[in-house]
């Protein structure tokens, strides 16, 4: 396929007096511009409605409504206010220059005029008109860059602070004089400070795979071991639960052995959050590929959601707390994809949910 064509520029010239008129689009015409000829005020208010131009040459003498007037009308509608206007008149004087400025004209050029320098005064305006709107459209990203960071900013604090408070308190605690559960709870300030390892990882891991930089290490490995090893490093969160895991077949995998352990651990780290008192994890060897899945008995998520969770900094406001902490169910995603498998959501509201991958049995992926 070719480059597609870039559209003409669309001119709008509004002139009483159709010799000019024709003049004026024959030039602009043969310079490559597209010209839209108007003879009166009314008819140029109904055209620029009609379809916005991107620049307007526009006559002050005319009747019934003259340019001055058909200046201020456009400019105070906020759909036409932008759009460059030049005057082209035979009032030379100054009072006339500066009154079509101040009608919000952007240039002032006497008749007669000469091609050369209509054509350059036009030249000239629709670039500076493109340069603000690239100006506007970077300062629209700007904006949207700012307003992540400023989410990334919250959510890494809303985060960390509860596994930073857990370790002070634990800490506190050991510090009071050794009892019988100083392991227990040492154990515990060591798991936090694991989260918080997790958190600062999955930031690093999102930027290399959203770049294309994250080296896979591969290795074979048992999805039913990868599983009990993630389940153990949350042993102290899912103390109260009763957890179920299942893989009946042998399920040898060719991977990155801890990104899917991570994979793993970040589904179960969002069950364990959530669950009522049970959560399972299935896993299934299939015909090419393996299939994981880990379900709770948790408020559920409506299917409106589905998509969002999985989006970078995506958050949903559930039944109970927010779900997601913004990065680790997008980390999740990148690494299966990243691995040519799939990730998912089966969920409804008051019915749990269950996240799911696969990831297939023969990949051969050294990088993403």
């Amino acid at each position: 396929m070719g480059t597609p064509t870039k559209p003409r520029p669309n001119i709008l010239v509004v002139d009483d007096t159709r010799a000019n008129l024709r003049l004026l689009i024959s030039m602009l015409e043969d310079h490559g511009y597209r010209g839209r000829p108007v003879t009166n005020g009314p008819h140029a208010l109904e055209a620029v409605k009609a379809e916005r131009p991107d620049l307007i040459l526009l006559d002050v003498s005319m009747p019934e409504m003259d340019g001055y007037e058909v200046c201020r009308q456009l400019k105070a509608n906020p759909l036409s206010a932008e759009i460059p206007i030049i005057f082209i008149s035979a009032l030379t004087e100054a009072e006339d220059k500066i009154k079509g400025l101040d009608a919000g004209a952007v240039d002032y050029i006497a008749k007669p005029f000469r091609v050369s320098e209509v054509l350059a005064r036009v030249r000239t305006h629709l670039q500076l008109q493109r340069q603000q709107q690239d100006l506007k459209e970077s300062h629209a990203k700007l904006r949207e860059l700012e307003h992540l960071r400023d989410q990334l900013t919250h959510m890494i604090a809303h985060d960390m602070r509860s596994p930073l408070m857990a370790i002070n308190m634990s800490l506190q605690v050991a510090k009071m004089g050794r009892t019988n559960s100083d392991d227990t709870i040492l154990d515990g300030a060591q798991q936090e400070v694991r989260r918080l390892i997790e958190m600062v990882s999955q930031m690093l891991d999102v930027s290399r795979l959203e770049a294309q930089a994250m080296q896979l290490k591969l290795e074979h490995f048992s999805m039913g071991e990868l599983a009990q090893s993630a389940l153990g490093s949350l042993s102290t969160l899912a103390s109260t639960l009763s957890i179920k895991v299942e893989c009946s077949e042998p399920c040898i995998l060719s991977a990155d052995r801890e990104l899917i352990r991570r994979v793993i651990a970040n589904f179960l780290g969002n069950a364990i959050k959530f669950a009522n008192d049970k959560i399972l994890l299935k896993i299934q060897q299939e015909t090419t590929q393996i299939r994981v899945e880990i379900s709770d008995d948790g408020p559920g998520i409506s299917r409106e959601h589905h998509d969002r969770i999985f989006e970078k900094f995506g958050q949903v406001n559930g039944p109970r707390l927010w779900l997601g902490s913004g990065l680790g169910l997008t980390f999740a995603k990148m690494a299966i994809e990243a691995h040519g498998g799939n990730v998912g959501v089966i969920s409804e509201v008051g019915h749990g949910s269950t996240f799911w991958f696969v990831l297939p049995t023969n990949a051969d992926h050294s990088t993403t």
